[in-house]
């Protein structure tokens, strides 16, 4: 509960004090007296934007202070955010300074605003006339059967459901975009992989394969020389067939020139066995040095190969090897993304199925409520004086694309206001008032289901009087019975139910306007109802009209 608001410097409002109780308490006061200006205020104490406008012309700091009883479940909320709690009561504070900068307070203690936001939605419900728009609003029509049949954990298993769905979507989608974009490179690296597979590059190969050629270049030539040495060795000319020449001449010498000649022909001789060891040495080098033409030929066109494979890789021959590893490495990742892409898409229908499940399970359970919450509503309507309202609520099944967190149908409250009249979506049959009515009875209805909260209701009872605005008032009273209910109204029968009645006046003191706040007394509540009743002169029949209406309200 509510007990105390302080209020300095904000707008109009140089300083303000207003107190609460129980029961239904009234805000009144002129058009354009402040409150807007003083819900605006409450609003800074419960964690709303800070807006510099807010801020007095000439003042330094604004600051708003609200005073409400702890409840175990906000003392509990309190421990987790790290805050001390020495008594029953809760105190909140925010303060605005010209810098448009602000500060928070729980129970004096710092706070971030999001923590201030954050208690202050569990404390307090507003409902203005801004929340008509909602009557139109499929979601919110859904939201009111969940809230009334307490399915907020099926509600929130359901959108972890569709969360975990959406997800699988995502991330099958994704892998598609990166399978399509390596399906291109997939071609190409197939033709890589077929060339250098074909190819066969191995480690070490290229030095193994330039020694060959080496040698069988060094071969040829070798063979060209022998091949010379041999034609020289075969000639007329050659060392052997001189040698052989010149023994033939000596050996027709005189017989007493064979002694002087004996040395000589032991060194032709000599140099016959040194030129048949030469021919033979040759050979054997010869046979060493094996020239094969084809050979050669075949380890240049390997290496041709591999070096314009290496040219056209944009790598050196002795890193083919490594490429062509990575090319079947890359070739088999795609296979295994490809399989992913099959998981994928069986977590995809897996969640799906899940997610179809608790729709259609939560989707019973609205239905059921929707049933509970009919008669309920049109129960609470008649004392309204909306005694032909007859409700239902449609349902109708989205598309697949349409599927939301919240399920997969549409719900909409439809409405028949009148007796034999046909049954239209509530915006659209409902007028102004009876969209009033409507948004009473339901937030009625709400509130014992609920956690309990003050319940402020910002002229929700526009576009009504008479008959309508008396029975509004009964059941805001009704309403206050059971928990602290805050109206603001321009309708003496709502306002003639109050327990505490609080008018909120405009003046004007040198030159500047000010906002100030009076708590009535039952003599002050009277004149005040009479006021509302009369307008600016105050008749002794408005007065008279007053009383009965207070009468009438007890």
């Amino acid at each position: 509960m509510l007990h105390q608001l302080l209020i300095r410097n904000i707008v109009t409002i140089a300083e303000a004090e207003l107190t609460f109780g129980p029961g239904l308490c009234v805000l009144t006061g002129e058009t354009g007296a402040g409150k807007s200006i003083l819900l605006g205020a409450l609003g800074l104490a419960l964690g709303e934007r800070a807006d510099q406008k807010l801020l007095r012309a000439g003042a330094e700091e604004a600051c708003v202070t609200a005073l409400f009883d702890l409840t175990p479940a906000i003392a509990q909320e309190l421990e987790v955010l790290g805050l001390s709690t020495e008594d029953d009561q809760l105190l909140l504070r925010r303060h605005l300074q010209a810098d448009g900068k602000s500060r928070a307070f729980i129970n004096d203690q710092p706070v971030s605003i999001t923590a201030l936001k954050q208690i202050g939605e569990r404390l307090i419900e507003i409902h203005g006339q801004h929340d008509q728009r909602q009557l139109s609003d499929a979601n919110w029509h859904r939201d009111l059967l969940d809230r009334y049949a307490g399915l907020t954990a099926q509600r929130l298993q359901l959108a972890e459901a569709h969360s975990a769905w959406h997800a699988a979507i995502a991330e099958a989608e994704t892998l598609q975009a990166q399978l399509a974009e390596a399906q291109r490179e997939q071609d190409y690296l197939q033709h890589v992989a077929a060339e250098l597979s074909s190819l066969a590059p191995a480690d070490g190969e290229a030095e193994e394969l330039q020694e060959t050629r080496r040698t069988l270049m060094q071969s040829e030539k070798l063979a060209l020389t022998l091949q010379e040495v041999d034609q020289a060795f075969s000639a007329d000319t050659s060392p052997r067939a001189q040698i052989y020449a010149i023994e033939r001449l000596l050996s027709r010498a005189h017989v007493s020139l064979q002694e002087p000649l004996e040395p000589v022909m032991q060194a032709l001789t000599r140099a016959q066995d040194a030129v048949e060891e030469a021919t033979d040495l040759l050979q054997q080098l010869s046979n060493q040095y094996d020239y094969d033409p084809q050979r050669l030929e075949t380890t240049e066109s390997r290496l041709f190969a591999l070096n314009a494979a290496a040219r056209k890789h944009q790598v050196t021959v002795d890193e083919l090897p490594a490429l062509l590893a990575r090319v079947n490495q890359n070739l088999q990742m795609l296979d295994a993304q490809e399989q992913y892409q099959a998981r994928l898409a069986a977590e995809v229908a897996r969640t799906r199925t899940v997610y179809l499940q608790a729709a259609e399970h939560l989707h019973l359970e609205r239905q059921k409520a929707a049933t509970q919450l009919e008669k309920a509503l049109t129960k609470e309507l008649k004392p309204l004086k909306m005694e032909q309202t007859q409700c239902k609520f449609s349902f109708s099944q989205l598309s697949e694309s349409q599927w939301q967190a919240g399920g997969m149908y549409r719900v909409v409250l439809e409405v028949s206001t009148n007796a034999g009249s046909s049954f239209g979506p509530l915006h659209q049959v409902a007028s102004g008032g009876e969209q009033s009515r409507f948004m009473l009875a339901l937030k009625s209805l709400l509130a014992s289901k609920d956690e309990q909260k003050l319940l402020l209701f910002d002229e929700i009872d526009t576009g009504t009087g008479g008959a309508v605005a008396d029975a509004i008032g009964a059941r805001l009273a009704s309403l206050g019975k059971s928990q602290q209910v805050v109206v603001v109204t321009h309708l003496p029968q709502v306002a003639a139910r109050a327990s505490l009645h609080t008018v909120i006046e405009k003046i004007t003191k040198k030159n500047q306007t000010f906002t100030q706040t009076r708590l009535l007394d039952k003599t002050q509540h009277e004149e005040e109802l009479a006021r509302m009743l009369a307008g600016a002169i105050v008749t002794p029949e408005a007065r008279l009209a007053a009383r009965k209406l207070v009468e009438s309200a007890a």
